[in-house]
């Protein structure tokens, strides 16, 4: 049974942040470093940025009253959709049924934002209640009221931040906020500029509903190089380095507006030397797809990342303690804590994490390692829950998922053992081979058979199993002649009928 989870310290020491942002026209990557050492990395690629988010002026092209829905036109190839359920006034009151048909009429614009993104023939999907995110605070421009996230638990917790909230908030201010996970380590001044931030964003977008015409664009989400400014960067950040002229400028000027305690971080890099091989990044990025990760003192974890959950086992390997067996565990689990907690953020993992660390008899070994695992995970940015060891020695983690993982967005699975990890020995397919032959032996009445197979198989066949091939050839009474095919993979083979 899971203990409770471990609270963790919020008065951890936050070392000195270096932002690298390097751009190119196919993609945007992203890389946090501290003392030198890369924490996160994020990559935005050009081609699979979606429009969820987006707020369009729409124009309405057909009411469906039987669906109680509407074809929204956006600008886009197919018009979007919109249900009676994401219409504001129907979403304030639910418990009031309400007729698409008394709120819609063709030809009539309307505020937008999109909710899914079109998939095959479907359009868009759109709500006409808009949120803008920002970095700690949600803003509702068309609600009243203050929601808090419900992973804020702690309901102290909560009342204080909503009444940090109202305090900061202009008088006569009517507009709603939902107060983001994020918050509850947030200054008031890092609130007060979220608030202004947000409020410049949806005046900037009002403005342009009344002078665009019907179809346009009015907002889209940040591209990544700006997200950096308004997500990232914090009083721990000494500088912004981004390596793009042209997004410099963006930069500074979104900074300028929005987010004034960034601007003189922000700094232009002209070197010749590209900017992530200078600091080691692109190496970084190809030990980050690894499964073992080699810890200092001769230690190393091994990281499976599955569809369920993700497990990281810590082992001894080369480290000998200069004492004893129980102090060469300690010290090695010790090291493990701050190796997978910045594994967790390097890789961006998310959802059940499961650290099987070595097993430690001593009582006081395993507490100093949670608290020393506590403190390591106090530095995410993404919220994680830690819970203490079960009574199979298992430490369990969760990590919010914010975005796909490193190796989700940079690999995928080998076509050779479909992400197995793991193909057939060439054994195992010449007995499968010898089965398939016996089987179309007795369907069909031909005059032979070639197989056709990787080069391994077919070796494997001219030699350790070549008496159990002479064997299959007088079994079914027929020739069976061999073929190397260069394309195939080990696990690949056909039978053809001569």
């Amino acid at each position: 049974m899971l203990q409770q989870p471990i609270v963790l310290p919020r008065d951890v020491v936050r070392h000195k942040e270096q932002i690298l942002v390097n751009i190119t026209p196919q993609e945007t990557r992203v890389a946090v470093l501290e003392d030198a050492i890369v924490q996160e990395l994020h990559i935005e690629r050009a081609a699979s940025r979606g429009i969820v988010g987006n707020i369009y002026l729409g124009r309405v092209k057909r009411v469906l009253p039987g669906m109680q829905s509407a074809f929204i036109e956006i600008g886009l190839e197919r018009a979007a959709f919109l249900h009676i359920a994401d219409v504001l006034e129907q979403r304030q009151h639910p418990s009031e049924p309400q007729r698409i048909e008394n709120m819609l009429f063709e030809g009539q614009t309307i505020l937008v934002q999109v909710i899914k993104d079109p998939i095959g023939t479907k359009g868009a999907r759109l709500s006409t209640q808009i949120s803008l995110a920002g970095r700690f605070l949600v803003h509702l421009p068309q609600e009243e009221h203050i929601g808090i996230s419900q992973k804020i638990e702690n309901e102290t917790e909560r009342l204080s931040l909503k009444q940090r909230l109202e305090k900061l908030l202009p008088p006569g201010e009517p507009h709603g906020y939902i107060i983001r996970t994020s918050a509850e380590t947030a200054s008031d001044a890092a609130l007060a500029a979220d608030i202004l931030y947000l409020s410049k964003l949806w005046t900037d977008i009002r403005q342009k509903s009344v002078s665009l015409p019907a179809q346009s664009l009015l907002y889209e989400d940040l591209p990544l190089s700006v997200r950096v400014l308004r997500d990232m960067v914090s009083e721990s950040t000494v500088n912004v380095i981004v390596d793009s002229t042209e997004n410099y400028s963006r930069m500074v000027e979104f900074a300028e507006q929005y987010v004034t305690a960034a601007v003189n971080k922000i700094e232009r890099y002209s070197g010749e030397r590209p900017l992530f091989e200078l600091h080691g990044i692109e190496a970084e990025i190809d030990r980050a797809l690894a499964r073992r990760v080699n810890l200092k003192f001769g230690g190393y974890l091994i990281i499976d990342q599955t569809e369920a959950m993700t497990t990281i086992d810590v082992n001894t390997g080369g480290f000998v303690g200069n004492r004893n067996f129980d102090e060469t565990i300690f010290k090695t689990n010790l090291e493990a804590t701050h190796a997978l907690a910045r594994q967790l953020r390097l890789r961006n993992l998310g959802g059940i994490i499961i650290v099987d660390f070595i097993d430690m008899e001593n009582e006081e070994h395993r507490q100093l390692v949670l608290n020393e695992l506590a403190k390591s995970l106090a530095r995410d940015r993404t919220r994680v829950t830690l819970n203490g060891f079960t009574s199979l020695g298992l430490v369990e983690i969760t990590r919010k998922r914010t975005r796909e993982s490193l190796a989700h967005v940079l690999c995928e699975s080998c076509p050779q053992c479909q992400g197995r990890g793991e193909i057939k020995t060439p054994q195992t397919v010449c007995y499968e081979i010898q089965r398939e032959i016996v089987r179309e032996a007795r369907q069909f009445d031909a005059r032979g058979f070639r197989i056709l197979a990787a080069q391994p198989v077919i070796d494997m066949f001219l030699d350790e199993e070549s008496q159990s091939l002479a064997m299959l050839v007088d079994f079914i009474g027929k020739p069976v002649s061999l073929s190397v095919e260069t394309t195939y993979s080990q696990e690949q083979f056909d039978v053809v009928l001569l």
